[in-house]
């Protein structure tokens, strides 16, 4: 089967006196048939040029799902007199949401079964869950589209009754009052999808008669409500990239209105829990890596801010958990990250123990004020997912539950490490990696997988993945690059890897890149990259600046026309965005960006091989920017080497629901790998 060969209709785009032709804005238009298609023959293609591998995905899907354990289920915790904790049943694709009163020896209460729910839906996904204080009411929300536009139902969990009412066209996010009839819910815009309004609704009567409580009416902000630890408060918090606002209200008094706990503030961020009489406050107000604050209910604006933690240079603190005789905090420093205890009577605090060199820990769900046990999940490249109970006095910890890989798992197996790759301006950049001790050689002669994301400030963390494994055993190295515009080194680091600097994203995994070839653990041959969304435009950035320093590539919902997304203000996400990548309306920023954009900087000129997937009904990264990109490609690139599209006619950004679905959607990408690298033969190399 020949490649598809898109129509070309030329669009001239025109600002600050510069054009460009567009040939395929034409593939806009989700209804337009001709666009449906000309995805359903990139589907065809990439199917017909796969099917020789047909029966190995089959093979690889059921490697992958037969490591999961079917039956599995999360660690209860407990909250408002009850045990909450999901799990599945074998054979289920999605979670049945449970509860057992006062004990885990308690009958068991399924209050939401989400595959009942899913059977004539082809997607599926229940967003938030919420429970009224009386434990009566149940309110969840509902995506059987993918794009992240949710319904709300209403559950009576004494009878059993879903209600005929309901809230449509949400974002999802809810929250219930402490009256045990009011939810507060947001709402999108229906066009550009940005959660701007907070409605009040009142159990029992028509949505018309809902209530605005609050409209953001910056377009850069977005705005969502929740509740503090203590569920005395009810809080709106809107932000942007820069910026934080947040507004409070007395749970039990759903009637009140909100007051402002400090006005915004431009590069003022902040965000609040309660517990006392004081909101603490985790702020990089003059703190560029943040810092702890506590100000006083009933006067909490800035001038009133007490430091609690200073600001520290070498320590990023990511989060903070309130305890009636602790205070602990999720801090990283040196790219990893650490639990630091603090208690509030002076004694000295400390921090917990990890023994991985490359590794992630987390503050996990601790409802609970007056208690001594904290609750942490910590994992590694080599050390499966776990959940802890840590007695803070007594400095001791039990493992309630490690990740269970089917088939057996022995960690002593692989080998896990951390090396520094030298950027061009002589930063050094971290880069965490993972082999099968057994079948590497250090002969720069290994298949290796570069993964990063490096935008937002999102740190790209060292977890454990069973899925991995299939790579592994196949003599795969595993490595991520923690590249400059995550937040793994700090604070500065991200700043180092958006707007004016975004290049220093993509330089930094070509240096990282480079240095695996040179320190001898892959070589151009067998170096593969991958990455997703913005980690996508990270893939097209690469490519167009170093097309042969990989055989491969895969990217996933890839963010690649930067240029024209940032243009358009009615596109999802888009003016949220201006402080992370530019506004190209200002010409020094639509310079930079049309420098790098992928789609824009596609030549004719010879490209690794490349499998791009897609969601019909993506939100964040709109169908048409693959498609697009793809098209180009197909009719500039002068090499033979693979160009693949996978387009999922019936999910959004996160591809496919259900655990086991989303598995075929990687069996797809890992066979792409394997199939490059001639490893279709066998299951293992061990």
């Amino acid at each position: 089967m020949k490649a598809p060969q898109a129509v070309k209709k030329p669009e001239i785009l025109e600002i600050h006196g510069h054009q460009r032709v567009d040939n395929y804005y034409w593939m806009r238009d989700r209804e337009n048939p001709e666009v449906i298609d000309y995805l359903n023959q990139e589907n065809q293609y990439l199917k017909e040029t796969l099917k020789s591998t047909d029966q190995f995905q089959e093979e690889l899907f059921e490697e992958l799902k037969g490591r999961i354990k079917e039956d599995d289920e999360s660690v209860p915790y407990f909250k408002s007199g009850y045990f909450w904790y999901a799990r599945y049943e074998k054979g289920g694709e999605y979670p049945l949401y449970c509860r057992k009163k006062d004990s885990l020896e308690g009958n068991e209460e399924v209050f939401l079964n989400a595959n009942d729910l899913a059977k004539d839906h082809s997607y599926f996904h229940v967003g938030a869950t919420s429970t009224s204080t009386n434990q009566n009411l149940l309110a969840f929300a509902v995506d059987n589209v993918g794009r992240r536009i949710y319904k709300i139902h209403f559950k009576d969990l004494i009878t059993g009754e879903i209600l005929e009412e309901n809230i449509p066209n949400t974002t999802g996010n809810l929250v219930w009052a402490a009256d045990n009839k009011t939810l507060f819910y947001s709402k999108q815009d229906p066009d550009t999808l940005r959660a701007y309004q907070i409605y009040k609704h009142t159990l029992g009567t028509s949505i018309d008669q809902d209530l605005l409580v609050y409209e953001e009416k910056d377009e850069e902000f977005t705005c969502h409500i929740g509740k503090t630890k203590s569920e005395e408060y009810l809080i709106i918090h809107s932000e942007s990239t820069i910026s934080s606002e947040i507004r409070f209200l007395n749970a039990n008094h759903p009637e009140g209105n909100f007051k402002l706990l400090q006005a915004r503030i431009p590069f003022l961020e902040y965000a609040a829990d309660h517990y006392g009489d004081h909101f603490w406050i985790r702020t990089n107000d003059q703190a560029q890596n943040f810092k702890l604050v506590k100000a006083p209910i009933n006067s909490p604006a800035k001038e009133n801010w007490e430091e609690v933690i200073p600001h520290r240079e070498a320590v990023l603190l990511e989060d903070f958990d309130l305890f009636a005789n602790y205070l602990v905090t999720q801090e990283r420093s040196k790219g990893l990250t650490q639990i630091f205890i603090q208690p509030w009577d002076g004694t000295p605090g400390h921090q917990l123990e990890f023994e991985d060199e490359t590794y992630t820990s987390w503050i996990s769900t601790n409802p609970e004020f007056n208690t001594e046990i904290l609750r942490f999940g910590y994992n590694s490249l080599v050390s499966p997912s776990s959940v802890y109970d840590y007695h803070m006095s007594l400095k001791s910890r039990t493992l309630l539950k490690q990740q269970e890989v089917v088939g057996g798992y022995d960690s002593e197996l692989y080998n896990s490490s951390r090396i520094w790759a030298n950027a061009k301006d002589g930063t050094m950049i971290p880069i965490s990696l993972v082999y099968k001790t057994e079948l590497f050689q250090p002969d720069g002669q290994n298949p290796l997988l570069l993964y990063a994301y490096g935008s937002y400030g999102i740190s790209t963390e060292a977890y454990f993945s069973s899925t991995r494994l299939s790579l592994l055993d196949r003599g795969f190295v595993f490595a991520i690059a923690h590249i400059r515009g995550g937040e793994d080194m700090g604070r500065q680091w991200y700043e180092d890897g958006k707007m004016l600097k975004k290049k220093n994203t993509f330089t930094d995994f070509i240096t990282c890149g480079e240095h695996l070839v040179t320190e001898k653990y892959s070589s151009s041959e067998h170096l593969y990259a991958m990455g997703g969304s913005a980690g996508g435009l990270l893939m097209g950035a690469v490519m167009n600046m170093r097309p042969d320093l990989f055989k491969g590539l895969v990217a996933s919902v890839p963010f690649v026309d930067v240029v024209t997304t940032m243009l358009d203000e009615t596109i999802p996400l888009t003016t949220g965005e201006f402080q992370e990548w530019g506004n190209p309306k200002n010409k020094e920023y639509y310079d930079y960006i049309l420098s790098y954009s992928p789609y824009d900087n596609v030549e004719a000129k010879n490209y690794p091989n490349l499998l791009v997937t897609s969601g019909l009904h993506d939100s964040q990264v709109q169908y048409w920017e693959p498609t697009k990109w793809v098209a180009k490609l197909r009719d500039l690139k002068t090499d033979d080497n693979l160009l693949l599209l996978h387009t999922n006619m019936e999910a959004g950004h996160g591809g496919a629901s259900g655990r086991f679905n989303a598995l075929k959607e990687l069996a797809l990408e890992y066979t792409f790998l394997f199939y490059l690298e001639g490893l279709l033969a066998q299951k293992t190399l061990s």
